[in-house]
């Protein structure tokens, strides 16, 4: 039997459990898409593109995964710079994501573009994944 009050794996501290289980449902669905793509790609003769989708994905979640520790960690911060470090953060995680998919676009041309379908593919799924739960609320009432 297992405790209905535990947070998702992947749950880290100060992460609230509803955000990491819809980062981990966002992420089987994303993954569900990339291989949905890559079935697709391959027998066009573009199976990298499919690949580089998936990749895109990954890299959307991962985005997100940083994102969750990080508002935890400027929640929880005393610090009196804690502000600045926040936006460094983010500016440095989005540059750092910006400039793999960047390098690979180029890299490996034109499939290697699929990088920014994959993280186009995550954010909409992430984005619609979260927006769920408020739909049925409004609903409701």
């Amino acid at each position: 039997m297992t405790d209905s009050t535990a947070p998702p794996l992947g749950a880290g501290p100060g992460v609230p459990a509803h955000a990491a289980a819809n980062l981990r449902r966002s992420s089987i669905a994303g993954a569900v898409i990339g291989a949905v793509v890559l079935a697709l790609l391959a027998p066009l003769g573009h199976p990298l593109a499919g690949v580089f989708v998936l990749v895109g994905i990954g890299l959307g979640a991962l985005n997100t995964w940083f994102v969750q520790r990080s508002v935890a960690h400027f929640g929880a911060s005393v610090a009196t710079r804690r502000k600045q470090r926040f936006v460094g953060g983010v500016l440095v995680r989005l540059g750092g994501i910006t400039l793999v998919a960047l390098a690979i676009a180029v890299a490996v041309r034109p499939d290697g573009l699929g990088v920014f379908g994959g993280l186009a593919v995550f954010q909409l799924v992430m984005v619609g994944a979260a927006s769920l739960p408020v739909i049925r609320e409004l609903r409701g009432s």
